[in-house]
């Protein structure tokens, strides 16, 4: 305002009147190129990105062809039985025929009930405990040596013994698949408690902050690129636990299908299978990336 003044003031003489309407002029030209360059900057950020997921489907869509062509060069030239190498058109046929009766898809809600309960369960016993690894040392102390004995005995010697003890329903399956899950998600959540730089902890004491108000205006924050990480291998590992755990003993689910092929050396439904189980891994990964993609927003703009 002192500055309008001083330029009104001085309307009466000619060439301050005119210096002070050159600077406003230019000042506000100057906010309409920024704010101009800001959107344009924006825009071009926005297509660089749209590209590369274009180029990144396209880079996909050949490769799978590429896969495919391959394979059936594969079964051309070397003429091996359906039973131990099926064509590509065998196990869509076998695939068509699975979806249309409703096996698949029965099978497939058995398996992604399992992994989606396991993965949940793991990923919750995991985030707690591994909270308060973090917090105290003592409690890690006591409680490292068995967590690590515990990842040393493969899960497949393990699953017999647990469906032997809670029986072959969906139980010993859940199981199984969070003790898969559970230990990428307890350390990478240990690692990202302690990643919070000390300074920060500082300031949240010198501001009087409680201990909930920590937890969730700094360590959750702080910790949680982190922890998605290891969400995010614990999302595709739940899909072998589930598997284990159907093949030690189940009537239903993928893993039943796979042992059903097996033994009738349909191997055409075998790769039915297998390939239901690669696209739920690879969904359930994508959903936890575009969770944290969502959830880490700010480090996106912090980088811009």
């Amino acid at each position: 305002m002192q500055s309008l003044h001083l330029c009104v003031s001085a309307s009466s003489h000619a060439p301050q009147g005119i210096f002070c309407g050159a600077f406003f002029v230019t000042r506000n030209l100057c906010g309409a190129l920024s704010s101009t360059s800001l959107k344009s900057m924006n825009n071009t950020s926005h297509t660089l990105k749209k590209t590369s997921h274009l180029g990144t489907l396209w880079v996909t869509i050949l490769s799978l062809f590429l896969a495919l062509a391959g394979w059936q060069l594969v079964i051309r030239f070397t003429d091996l039985p359906a039973f131990i190498l099926p064509s590509p058109s065998d196990v869509g046929t076998r695939f068509a025929r699975s979806f249309s009766d409703g096996s698949l898809l029965r099978h497939t809600g058995v398996t992604l009930g399992e992994v989606l309960l396991g993965l949940l369960t793991g990923s919750a016993a995991a985030t707690m405990l591994g909270y308060l690894l973090a917090k105290s040392r003592l409690f890690e102390q006591l409680l490292a040596p068995y967590l690590v004995a515990s990842q040393a005995v493969p899960v497949v010697a393990i699953a017999p013994l647990l469906v032997i003890w809670f029986g072959p329903g969906i139980f010993s399956k859940i199981l199984i698949c969070a003790l898969i899950v559970f230990f990428p998600v307890l350390v990478n959540t240990v690692v990202g408690v302690r990643a919070v730089p000390s300074a920060l902890r500082d300031l949240m004491y010198s501001l009087r902050a409680t201990r909930w108000q920590t937890l969730r205006y700094l360590e959750i924050p702080a910790a949680l690129p982190v922890f998605l990480g290891g969400l995010k291998i614990g999302a595709a590992l739940s899909v072998i636990g589930a598997v284990v755990g159907e093949f030690v003993g189940a009537d239903k689910g993928l893993g039943f299908l796979i042992n059903v092929g097996r033994g009738q050396y349909d191997t055409a439904l075998v790769f039915v299978a297998i390939f239901a189980l690669i696209v739920m891994a690879l969904a359930l990964y994508g959903i936890v990336a575009w969770l944290e993609n969502y959830l880490l927003k700010w480090q996106a703009w912090r980088s811009q």
